[in-house]
């Protein structure tokens, strides 16, 4: 595929940017490339992909929403490498394992844009070997569905939830117990 803007050189850039279901792609030489956008190019003049991912932090309106000055990022300071939240979404990647701790509370907003909206990896499980696991998995959310309604002191859905958890609790040992004698 050849450069949109030059005609000349081979694309090795690819940019695709998706608007309210809408898709528009670009396809640059390094050469026009840089001309277009120096923020994604490193100093020797390479693509590189953690400024094109730094940019796309530095963008979110989620972040802005979250973070409405500039002030307050550049307070938060990683223990270990005193790198700033601000030089983090510069760079695109940590300085250390303590930045995770350190920008724990900035991070939700940005792994939520990354990732559609999902902060928590769930994993996938086969349908039939993850039986018993999918079982435990709904036990463990009715349990916290049931501390919020006992909490909110609605105690007539507590105790249908109550009765639901029993229940696959009794099947999960049905298994077990099934598994173990055979």
């Amino acid at each position: 595929m050849m450069c949109e803007q030059c005609q000349e050189r081979p694309a090795a850039v690819h940019l695709k940017n998706v608007v309210n279901g809408k898709s528009t792609e670009v396809h640059l030489c390094e050469v026009c490339a840089q001309d277009k956008g120096e923020a994604f190019m490193n100093d020797d003049g390479a693509f590189s992909f953690n400024h094109l991912l730094a940019g796309l932090l530095n963008v979110s309106p989620v972040m802005k929403q979250n973070q409405p000055t500039q002030n307050r990022r550049e307070t938060v300071e990683c223990s270990g490498c005193q790198m700033t939240f601000d030089q983090f979404l510069k760079i695109g990647k940590f300085g250390c394992p303590k930045c995770y701790e350190s920008f724990r509370d900035q991070l939700p907003p940005i792994l939520k844009r990354l990732h559609s909206g999902n902060t928590v990896h769930q994993g996938k499980l086969p349908e039939r070997q993850g039986g018993t696991i999918h079982m435990k998995r709904k036990v463990s959310d009715l349990r916290v569905e049931l501390k919020s309604l006992i909490e909110q002191e609605e105690f007539e859905q507590a105790a249908t939830i109550r009765d639901q958890i029993r229940s696959l609790e009794k099947e999960i040992d049905g298994e077990r117990g099934g598994a173990d004698e055979s």
